[in-house]
């Protein structure tokens, strides 16, 4: 039987991986253990066949059995893995809030002749620079002629980098304020694929859609965008009639 794509979504990752629907139950979670950081033992498995549909638990009474066959496995289902261990028992692989980190000083900064901060001071850099607010005006007024020039607008059919196999819709046009040093405009896009870095928020701030676990949301700058005629990719359009 051929491998099935799924995505695996688990509160530290998600990512698509291709499962053998002739895997045992107990193989597949031995496989996951390595994408989740989840044991076996806790690993608690459900599966959504199609988006909105309810989730279908995955488990049975003997693992090393019970084939994923059985499963209404469906191309880009949700796989959710859940932990049963208590939450204080479950390592955080993403949560640095508790590294310690060294902070210097603004003020301690600022006096130190062999920082970066000095060299730009020194070669008349960047905001140090007399014609600097010209500058940063006359680029950020690029980008907005690059939004127009490019025919960039809330709605319209886009890829995005070049890439074929990253296209979708822009959602949203403007600025991006939760982006560093990351003035003027930004175009947001809502790829056909969950390839993306969000779900259309960024640090909190919703630009468009509802929360989700998977990742269509990506926000990249004008020059990334190429608006056309790029509807959704059908993967079966390549395929020779049997």
């Amino acid at each position: 039987m051929a491998d099935v794509p799924l995505q695996v979504i688990s509160d530290n990752a998600v990512s698509e991986r291709r499962v053998t629907p002739t895997w045992t139950l107990s193989q597949l979670k031995a496989r996951l253990e390595t994408v989740t950081g989840i044991p076996p033992s806790s690993q608690v498995l459900s599966l959504r066949p199609s988006p909105g549909a309810e989730r279908i638990p995955v488990d049975a009474a003997d693992e090393d059995s019970i084939r994923l066959c059985t499963f209404p496995l469906a191309p880009y289902a949700e796989l959710h893995v859940g932990d049963s261990r208590p939450p204080g028992a479950r390592p955080n692989y993403t949560d640095t809030s508790g590294v310690d980190k060294y902070v210097m000083p603004d003020d301690e900064y600022d006096r130190k002749t062999d920082s970066v901060l000095a060299w730009k001071k020194a070669q008349k850099l960047g905001r140090f620079d007399p014609h600097h607010d010209d500058q940063e005006r006359a680029r950020l007024d690029a980008l907005e002629l690059d939004v127009s020039r490019r025919g960039i607008h809330v709605g319209s059919r886009c890829r995005v980098g070049g890439d074929d196999s990253r296209r979708g819709v822009v959602r949203y046009v403007g600025p991006v304020a939760e982006i560093p040093a990351g003035k003027g405009a930004w175009v947001g896009v809502e790829l056909d694929e969950p390839v993306g870095k969000n779900d259309g928020s960024i640090a909190g701030t919703r630009y468009w859609g509802q929360p989700s676990e998977l990742k269509h949301g990506v926000f990249v700058r004008p020059e990334r965008v190429e608006a056309g005629d790029y509807p959704p990719l059908d993967d079966l359009a390549d395929m020779e009639e049997l």
